[in-house]
C-alpha cells in the first residue's frame, strides 16, 4: 500500500491506560512475529497468529508486549529495513489484523510496545527513492549524502555493523550515502527537520491507533557529526554484541553514532508521547562507549523513560556477574531506570550462551526469577518461558545476513529466531502447516507448551507461577536494591519496601549452598513463588539453582 494510505483510517482503540507508571518494574514480553505463530500457511508468523496465542502471554502474568517489526518491507533484514511506516506488510497480516490483536490484548489486560526503526529505512522506501534521483529533488536531504574523496573512495573510515564500509556508491546522485547497517538499510538524515517531523507523525499515527508505547531501534544512532569526522581506533577489547570477527569492534563509533542531537529529538517524542494516556518510551542502547553515561543522558527528565541495556547479554554465570553489573548501574546511572534482558532476538539464547543445557529444568526459572529480581524492567523473549536453547541452523538453511557474512566463526543470529515449539505431536511443532522460514529445532519439540501445560513441574509452569506472585509485591516492581554480602554463588539483595523489605537469594550453582540471615532480626519466609530455599535457624538452605523470597523488617536505606 502507499506510504500515507492508512492515516485517515479510524482509530480502533485508544491506549489501556491506568497506572501511567506501570512500565517501572512491569514485565515485557518480547514477540518476534516471524517466529510466533502462523495462522495463514505460508510457513512464516502474523498478526493474527500472535493473536490467536495471546492467552499464553497473558497467562505468563506479564504487563505488556513488545512486537518486532511488521511493517511493510523487502525484508533484507526481516522487517527491520521498513518502506512504508504506516502499514502492515502482507506477510503478517492486514491493518485490520493489527487492529484486532491491539483490541485483543488490551482486553486481555496487555499493553502494546512497537518496535520503531526511525534511524533508517529501507532503500525501497519511497523517501529514498526520491532523494536518490538527484541532489535538487524535495527529499534530497533527507538522507546522508557526502561526495567522495578526490581519489574516489568513501568520505571518511566510519564503518557499518553489518561489516566493511559505512557507505554506499550510489550511481545516479554520484555520492556515498551513509547506512550504519546493510546497505540496504540508507540513514536518515536528522539534522533536516522535515525528517524529524515526519518521525514524529509516525509514532503520532501508531499511538492515535491505540499502541502504549514504543520500543526504539538503536535509539542512540539517530544522528552524524555532520563534519564527517573519522572516528578513532578503539581502546576497549571488545563491544557487546558485536562479534570480535567483525572489524566494527577496532573503532569507536564517537561521530556516525551517540551524537546530541538525538537528545533533542527523543525530547520531541517524548513531548508528543505524553499526549497520550499511560505511555511508554523504552530506547535501545547499542554500542555506547559508557553504557551508564548514556543511560544518564537518554532517561533524563523529559527524555526515554527507561533505556534497554545490553549488559546481561553477556559475561558468565557467576553470582558476582549479576551483581557487578547491577551495583555499577545503580553507581553510574543513580536514578535512571533501566531495562533488564537475558535474551532478545540478536543474541543466542541465554542457557546455551552459559552453557545451563544440562541444567535447564532448573536453571530457566532461576534465571527469568533473577531477571525479574532486579531493579527495573524485565523484558523476556519469546520462549524463555520454555527454556529453549539456541538452535544450530545449517549454512544452507541461513537466513540472517550478518551471520552468512561472518561464517562460521559467527553463525548469526538465526539461532535464537526458530519457530516457537507450541505442540510436540503436531507438525513443526504447531508453529505452521507448512515448512516454516527457519526450521524448528528438534531439540525444542518436547519442550512445547502443550507439552509443559500438563506438567506442574515445568519450567513454563514454574515461571508463570513465579510471575503471578512477583506481581502481587512493589518490592520487586518498583522497589530500591541493596546487595549483600554471600557466598560467591549465592546472589543476595533486598528489595525495599513500604512495610517490609525483601530478602531475595539465588544459588547460581549446582551445589547446595546456604545463607546466613543472622543480621537481621526476623526473616519470614514466603511462599507462592514456586522455588524450594528453605530457612532453617538463622540460614537459609539454598538447593541447586533454587532461590528464596523472605520479608524483613525495613532496613536503613541510604
Amino acid at each position: 500500500m502507499p506510504f500515507g494510505a492508512m492515516s485517515a483510517s479510524p482509530i480502533q482503540t485508544g491506549q489501556l491506560g491506568g497506572d501511567p507508571d506501570w512500565w517501572r518494574g512491569g514485565v515485557i514480553y518480547q514477540i518476534y512475529p516471524r517466529s510466533f505463530v502462523d495462522l495463514n500457511g505460508d510457513g512464516v508468523g502474523d498478526l493474527a497468529g500472535i493473536n490467536s496465542r495471546l492467552d499464553h502471554v497473558a497467562g505468563l502474568g506479564v504487563d505488556a508486549i513488545w512486537i518486532s517489526p511488521f511493517f511493510p518491507s523487502p525484508m533484507a533484514d526481516f522487517g527491520y529495513d521498513v518502506s512504508d511506516y504506516r502499514g502492515v506488510d502482507p506477510l503478517f497480516g492486514t491493518i485490520q489484523d493489527f487492529d484486532n490483536l491491539l483490541s485483543s490484548a488490551h482486553e486481555k489486560g496487555l499493553r502494546v510496545l512497537l518496535d520503531l526503526v526511525l534511524s533508517h529505512t529501507s532503500d525501497q522506501h519511497s523517501w529514498f527513492q526520491e532523494s536518490r534521483v538527484d541532489r535538487t529533488n524535495s527529499r534530497a536531504d533527507w538522507y546522508v549524502w557526502a561526495d567522495p574523496k578526490p581519489d574516489g573512495t568513501a568520505p571518511n573510515n566510519w564503518l557499518s555493523i553489518f561489516g566493511g564500509p559505512a557507505w554506499e556508491w550510489d550511481t545516479r546522485r554520484r555520492q556515498y550515502y551513509m547506512h550504519n547497517f546493510l546497505a540496504a538499510q540508507p540513514d536518515l538524515n536528522f539534522h533536516n527537520p522535515q525528517v524529524q517531523e515526519a518521525m514524529l507523525n509516525v509514532a503520532r499515527f501508531w499511538l492515535e491507533r491505540g499502541v502504549d508505547g514504543f520500543r526504539l531501534d538503536t535509539a542512540n544512532m539517530y544522528a552524524h557529526d555532520p563534519a564527517l569526522t573519522d572516528n578513532p581506533p578503539r581502546s576497549q577489547p571488545a563491544v557487546p554484541g558485536v562479534p570480535e570477527q567483525n572489524p566494527y569492534a577496532m573503532q569507536e563509533p564517537i561521530h556516525n553514532i551517540n551524537r546530541p542531537e538525538t537528545l533533542e529529538f527523543h525530547e520531541r517524542l517524548r513531548k508528543l508521547t505524553d499526549e497520550f494516556n499511560a505511555t511508554t518510551l523504552v530506547g535501545e542502547l547499542g554500542v555506547v562507549p559508557d553504557m551508564y553515561a548514556s543511560l544518564t543522558e537518554y532517561t533524563a527528565p523529559g527524555r526515554l523513560h527507561m533505556a534497554y541495556s545490553f549488559d546481561l547479554l553477556g559475561g558468565e554465570f557467576k553470582a558476582q556477574f549479576f551483581r557487578r553489573t547491577a551495583e555499577r548501574m545503580s553507581r553510574r546511572a543513580g536514578e535512571c531506570w533501566p531495562s533488564w534482558a537475558l535474551s532478545n532476538h540478536d543474541v543466542a539464547r541465554a542457557i546455551s550462551r552459559w552453557r545451563l543445557g544440562s541444567n535447564a529444568q532448573t536453571a530457566a526459572p532461576l534465571l527469568m526469577a533473577i531477571l525479574c529480581s532486579l531493579r527495573g524492567t524485565p523484558c523476556i523473549y519469546q520462549g524463555e518461558e520454555l527454556g529453549l536453547t539456541e538452535a544450530t541452523i545449517p549454512y544452507e538453511l541461513l537466513q540472517d545476513p550478518y551471520g552468512k557474512r561472518f561464517w562460521p566463526e559467527y553463525q548469526g543470529r538465526d539461532g535464537c529466531r526458530t519457530p516457537m515449539p507450541w505442540a510436540s505431536g503436531a507438525a513443526h511443532y504447531g508453529f505452521s502447516d507448512a515448512t516454516p522460514w527457519l526450521p524448528s529445532a528438534p531439540e525444542h519439540g518436547p519442550l512445547s507448551v502443550n507439552d509443559q501445560d500438563m506438567n506442574e513441574g515445568s519450567v513454563l509452569n514454574r515461571v508463570r507461577r513465579f510471575l503471578r506472585w512477583r506481581g502481587g509485591f512493589d518490592q520487586l516492581r518498583k522497589g530500591d536494591i541493596r546487595f549483600l554480602d554471600a557466598d560467591p554463588d549465592v546472589l543476595a539483595f533486598l528489595r525495599q519496601g513500604a512495610e517490609a523489605d525483601m530478602l531475595c537469594l539465588f544459588n547460581i550453582s549446582d551445589r547446595q549452598r546456604s545463607f546466613e540471615t543472622g543480621e537481621f532480626t526476623s526473616v519470614a519466609p514466603l511462599t507462592g513463588h514456586g522455588f524450594s530455599g528453605e530457612l532453617l535457624g538463622l540460614g537459609v538452605i539454598l538447593p541447586p539453582f533454587e532461590a528464596f523470597f523472605g520479608t524483613v523488617p525495613p532496613q536503613t536505606w541510604g
